[in-house]
C-alpha cells in the first residue's frame, strides 16, 4: 500500500511539473510573438505647400473679384505646426452710392495645433490656429453719390472723377478652426474658417476702407471680419519620426 501511495504521489507531482513547464513555455512563446509582431509607425515631417482653390474659383465666376493665395505649414512637433499664407486680391465694390476698387497684397503668419488623434499611419488634422496678418493696398474711388435728405427739391450730387488713395496699410489678428484630410500619399484637401479682429489701419482722408485684402469686408468699420478657404496642398516629406 505504501508503494502504491508513493507511486501515485510521484505521478501526480510529475503531471504538475509538466503542466508548469508547458505553461511557462506558452508564456515565453507569447512574449516572443508579441515582440516579433510589433509594428513601428513613422510620422511624416516636412513642408506642406498649397493654394486656396476657393479664391481661384471665385476669380473665374465673379467679374468683380480677382485673387490668389499660397498657403504653407511646417511640422515642428507631433501636433504643432508653424503656418502662413501670402496672397493678392482685387475687389470692385459697387453699391447705390459708390463704386470703388481695392487692390493689394497681404501676408499672414502663425501656428496651428492639431487636436485630432490619428490611428496607425493616418495623417489627418482637425486644428485650431492663430495668425497675425498685414496688408498693403490702394483704393480707387471710381464714382460716388452724395445722399441728400431733401430729394424732392434738390438734385442728387454725382461724381465720376477718379480719386486715388495709395499707400494704405492694415494689421489684424485672426483665430482659425479647420481640418485637413490626406486624399492620397502626401496630397491634402483642407477647409478652414477665420474670425478676424482689426488691430490698426490707415484710412483715406474723408473716407473709410470698405475692403482690405486678406481681411475682407470691414462690416461698416466695426473692426470685425470673417473669412474661409479651401486648400489643396502637397507635403514635401523631409524626414520621419517614430509615432
Amino acid at each position: 500500500m505504501k508503494k502504491k501511495h508513493i507511486i501515485s504521489y510521484f505521478i501526480s507531482s510529475l503531471v504538475l511539473l509538466l503542466l508548469f513547464c508547458a505553461s511557462a513555455t506558452a508564456q515565453n512563446d507569447s512574449i516572443a510573438s508579441t515582440e516579433t509582431d510589433s509594428i513601428i509607425i513613422k510620422e511624416k515631417y516636412g513642408l506642406r505647400v498649397g493654394a486656396d482653390i476657393s479664391k481661384l474659383v471665385r476669380t473665374f465666376v465673379d467679374d468683380d473679384y480677382t485673387g490668389f493665395e499660397i498657403a504653407a505649414d511646417y511640422r515642428l512637433k507631433k501636433r504643432l505646426y508653424i503656418a502662413g499664407e501670402i496672397g493678392t486680391e482685387e475687389k470692385n465694390t459697387i453699391t447705390d452710392y459708390l463704386d470703388i476698387t481695392t487692390k493689394g497684397s497681404y501676408i499672414k503668419a502663425g501656428i496651428d495645433y492639431n487636436m485630432y488623434v490619428n490611428w496607425l499611419d493616418m495623417d489627418n488634422m482637425i486644428y485650431t490656429g492663430f495668425r497675425a496678418g498685414a496688408s498693403s493696398f490702394s483704393q480707387n474711388l471710381n464714382s460716388y453719390n452724395i445722399y441728400n435728405t431733401n430729394q424732392y427739391w434738390e438734385p442728387q450730387f454725382t461724381s465720376s472723377d477718379l480719386i486715388e488713395f495709395n499707400d494704405l496699410t492694415a494689421v489684424w489678428v485672426e483665430l482659425i478652426l479647420g481640418m485637413k484630410a490626406e486624399l492620397f500619399n502626401n496630397l491634402y484637401l483642407g477647409l478652414n474658417v477665420q474670425l478676424k479682429v482689426l488691430a490698426s489701419e490707415t484710412e483715406p482722408e474723408n473716407f473709410q476702407n470698405v475692403y482690405i485684402p486678406g481681411f475682407n469686408k470691414t462690416f461698416d468699420s466695426s473692426g470685425i471680419g470673417v473669412g474661409y478657404s479651401y486648400t489643396l496642398s502637397y507635403r514635401i516629406p523631409l524626414y520621419k519620426k517614430d509615432k
